[in-house]
C-alpha cells in the first residue's frame, strides 16, 4: 500500500489530479496488485487505509488544509473500496489463485469496481472533492467500461477472459447488443458520472464541468457499441442546454476534441446530413495528431463517402496510402465510378458488403452508383464530338442533342444488363433532377437536349 499512498501524498500537496489518479490505477503488474492485496484483510483494511491517508496528509503538512473529516473519510472510502477492486482484479488476471474457483471473475471486478466508481462520486457530490481531482474520476470510468467489455466476453463465452482475446475488443458497432448486459449497465454509471459534472454550479475554474467532454467521449464510445447510438443525441441536448455556462470546446484537451467531433460527425452521417457530418469530421481530420494513424483511419472511413454526395470527389491513393484498409475498399471502388463501370461497382460493392455494413457506410456508398452513371452519361456526352459550325472560323460546339438510344446503349453495356427505353429516361430524369446532368428529355423525339454551357456540372466539359 505504501506505493499507492505516495501518490496520494504527493497528489494532495501539489494539487496534482493525474498523480492522484496514479494512485488508482488498476494497471499494475500481478504482484504489485497482490501485495496491495496481501498488505491487509477485510476486518483489518478500514484501520490500515485511515491510518495510511491521515500519515500522509501529515507528512506532506496538508492535514491542516484538509481537516473536514467529511473530506478525509471520503478518502478512505474510497481507498477501501479500491483494495476490495484489486483483490477480485487480481483473481480475475490468475485465476488459480482463487480458492473457490468462481467462474464469473471479470463480472466481480466489475461490481467491484462500479463501488470505487459510486464512492467517488459520493465524494464530489457532498464529501467536498475538488474538480483537480476529475483525473481519478477518469481512470476508474475508463476501466469500468473495459471491465465491462470483459465481463460480457466472459458471461458470453462461460470462461475467463485471457490475454490474447482482451487485445480483439474494438470500438466498432456491436449488433448484438442484448448479450452487453453488462456494458449497459457500465451505460447507466457512466450517465450518472455525466450529470454529476453538468449540473456542477461552482466557478468554471473549480468545476467538474471540465472533466465533461471525457465523460461524454465514454458514452459515445459505449452507445455505438450497444448499437444505440440514437441515445447520444439525448447527451448532445443535454450538453447544448448548459453550454452557456460552460468552457468552450477549444479550452479542452486536443484529445478530448477530436474524440467529441468524430462521434458528432458519425451522428449526423447516420442522419444522412451529409454536409453537417462532413464540416465535424474535416474538423476531426485536422486537430487529430499526425501520427495517430488508427483515428485517422476511423474518420476517413465516413469522411471518403461524405466527401463523394457532397463534392462527388473521390479519394487519391496517395491519400489512403497509409491506410491498407481503406485502400480495399474504397480504391476500386473509386476506379469503378470514375470510370463509369456500373457492372463492376454493383459486384465490388457485393463483395464488401458485409464490412460497409458493419461500418455503416453501405448505404452511403451505394449512392456512388449515381456519381457512376453520370460519369459513364458523360463518356456518351463527350463520344458525341462536336455540332458542324454554321460559319466559319466559329468556336466548335459540342453535340447536345442526343438520342435516349445512345443513353440507353452506353447504360445497358455498363450494367450488362438489358434496359428498355423508359426506364432509360427515369434514370436520365433522376440525374437532371440532381443536378447532375443539365438539359431536358424532348419524349415525343426520343432526345435528349443537354446544356450548351456545362452540361454535367463541376466536371470541367
Amino acid at each position: 500500500m505504501d506505493a499507492v499512498f505516495e501518490h496520494f501524498a504527493k497528489g494532495q500537496v501539489e494539487s496534482n489530479g493525474y498523480e492522484l489518479s496514479k494512485s488508482l490505477s488498476p494497471s499494475l503488474p500481478n504482484e504489485q496488485l497482490r501485495a496491495i492485496w496481501k498488505s491487509c484483510n477485510t476486518h483489518s483494511v478500514k484501520g490500515v487505509v485511515k491510518r495510511h491517508v491521515h500519515a500522509s496528509l501529515d507528512r506532506m503538512n496538508v492535514f491542516a488544509a484538509k481537516e473536514d473529516p467529511k473530506y478525509v473519510q471520503g478518502w478512505i472510502d474510497v481507498y477501501t473500496a479500491y483494495w476490495k477492486a484489486v483483490g477480485d482484479l487480481h483473481a480475475a488476471r490468475d485465476p488459480a489463485s482463487d480458492s473457490k474457483g468462481s467462474q464469473l471473475l471479470w463480472t466481480k471486478v466489475y461490481e467491484s469496481w462500479r463501488e470505487l466508481l459510486n464512492t467517488i462520486l459520493r465524494g464530489y457530490n457532498s464529501l467536498g472533492f475538488e474538480a483537480w481531482t476529475i483525473p481519478c474520476l477518469y481512470v476508474v470510468l475508463k476501466h469500468l467500461r473495459e471491465f465491462a467489455l470483459k465481463a460480457d466476453f466472459e458471461r458470453n463465452n462461460s470462461s475467463s477472459v485471457d490475454t490474447a482475446a482482451q487485445s480483439t475488443f474494438q470500438d466498432d458497432f456491436n449488433p448484438e447488443s442484448d448479450q452487453n448486459r453488462v456494458l449497459e449497465d457500465c451505460a447507466r454509471q457512466l450517465n450518472r458520472a455525466f450529470n454529476a459534472c453538468l449540473t456542477d454550479r461552482s466557478e468554471l475554474e473549480n468545476s467538474r464541468k471540465i472533466g465533461i467532454y471525457y465523460v461524454i467521449n465514454l458514452l459515445f464510445k459505449t452507445y455505438f457499441k450497444l448499437n444505440s447510438a440514437s441515445l447520444s443525441k439525448n447527451v448532445l441536448k443535454a450538453l447544448q442546454a448548459g453550454r452557456g455556462d460552460m468552457l468552450p470546446l477549444e479550452a479542452f484537451p486536443k484529445s478530448q476534441q477530436v474524440t467529441f467531433k468524430y462521434y458528432e460527425g458519425l451522428l449526423c452521417f447516420l442522419e444522412e446530413n451529409y454536409v453537417q457530418a462532413e464540416e465535424h469530421l474535416t474538423q476531426a481530420w485536422n486537430l487529430c495528431h499526425k501520427d495517430a494513424l488508427r483515428n485517422k483511419e476511423l474518420i476517413l472511413t465516413y469522411l471518403v463517402p461524405c466527401h463523394l454526395l457532397t463534392t462527388h470527389t473521390l479519394p487519391s491513393r496517395k491519400l489512403l496510402e497509409p491506410y491498407p484498409r481503406l485502400q480495399k475498399l474504397f480504391l476500386p471502388l473509386a476506379k469503378h465510378i470514375k470510370k463509369g463501370e456500373l457492372h463492376a461497382f454493383d459486384l465490388d460493392l457485393l463483395e464488401n458488403e458485409d464490412e460497409f455494413v458493419r461500418r455503416r457506410i453501405y448505404l452511403t456508398l451505394e449512392r456512388g452508383r449515381d456519381i457512376a452513371l453520370r460519369n459513364l452519361l458523360r463518356k456518351v456526352f463527350i463520344v458525341g464530338g462536336f455540332e458542324e459550325p454554321k460559319a466559319e472560323g466559329d468556336k466548335p460546339v459540342r453535340r447536345t442533342r442526343i438520342p435516349i438510344a445512345e443513353f440507353a446503349a452506353a447504360i445497358s453495356l455498363g450494367s450488362q444488363e438489358t434496359i428498355d427505353n423508359d426506364e432509360v429516361e427515369c434514370f436520365l430524369a433522376n440525374m437532371i433532377y440532381k443536378g447532375l446532368m443539365k438539359g431536358y428529355i424532348a419524349r415525343e423525339r426520343s432526345m435528349v437536349v443537354l446544356s450548351k454551357s456545362g452540361a454535367f456540372p463541376g466536371t470541367g466539359v
